[in-house]
This record gives structure tokens, C-alpha cells and sequence, in this order.
């Protein structure tokens, strides 16, 4: 992994799986990256993988889904599902999990890490 300003590369695109998820170790926290490709347009999230109701770094193995225009992943252990853009829990309004932003750059997958 290269850090560059508050952007850090975890890998190349290629390293990525579509329509599923895979697990970053990214400053001692797991990070799950989720690409979707649909009709030639990809679309990548990357969210938290500790799953707080099933209390387990879970949600790279989760169930891709959509509720209506929302894209979610469904907990593979209690099924909960958690939108990729806000980190809501769409069957609990108390619950989210951290969001992360996530770009591309000549091939690389970076995510925007604090400070």
C-alpha cells in the first residue's frame, strides 16, 4: 500500500472481483471494497467490514442487493443490509457502518484515509 496526501492505494483494479467484495487491512482496520459492474458501467464503494449486529469483520462476504435505487450488501451472517453509499442499516435506523471514499487513479484503487 503507497500513501499519497490522505489517499492510500490497497491495489489494482485487477485485484478487484466484480459484482462482489473483497478485505483490505488498512491501518489495523478491515476495509470492504465492493466492485459492481453493470452494462459496461462500474461502480465502487468501500464500507466497513465489521458487521455491529453480527459483531464479525463479515460484509466483503455479503450478499450484493439493491432496495429501490439503493445499492446494499446483505450481512451474510443475520442479514442485515447495509447501503454501500451512506453505511445505513435499512432494517435497523440506529445502526451504520463507516463509508469510506474511493477512487480509481492509473489503475490503482485508493481510498481516502483520515489524517
Amino acid at each position: 500500500m503507497t500513501k499519497t496526501a490522505n489517499w492510500m492505494t490497497v491495489c489494482q483494479t485487477s485485484d478487484l472481483v466484480d459484482n462482489s467484495g473483497v478485505c483490505a487491512l488498512i491501518n489495523e482496520q478491515q476495509v470492504a471494497l465492493f466492485k459492481l459492474s453493470v452494462r459496461e458501467q462500474v461502480q465502487l464503494f468501500a464500507i466497513s467490514n465489521w458487521d455491529p449486529i453480527g459483531k464479525a469483520n463479515v460484509l466483503y462476504r455479503g450478499l450484493l442487493t439493491s432496495v429501490g435505487e439503493t445499492i446494499t450488501v446483505a450481512s451474510p451472517l443475520y442479514k442485515q443490509r447495509y447501503s454501500l453509499a451512506t453505511g445505513q442499516c435499512l432494517d435497523a435506523d440506529e445502526i451504520a457502518v463507516r463509508v469510506y471514499p474511493i477512487r480509481i487513479e492509473q489503475q490503482l484503487v485508493q481510498i481516502q484515509i483520515d489524517k
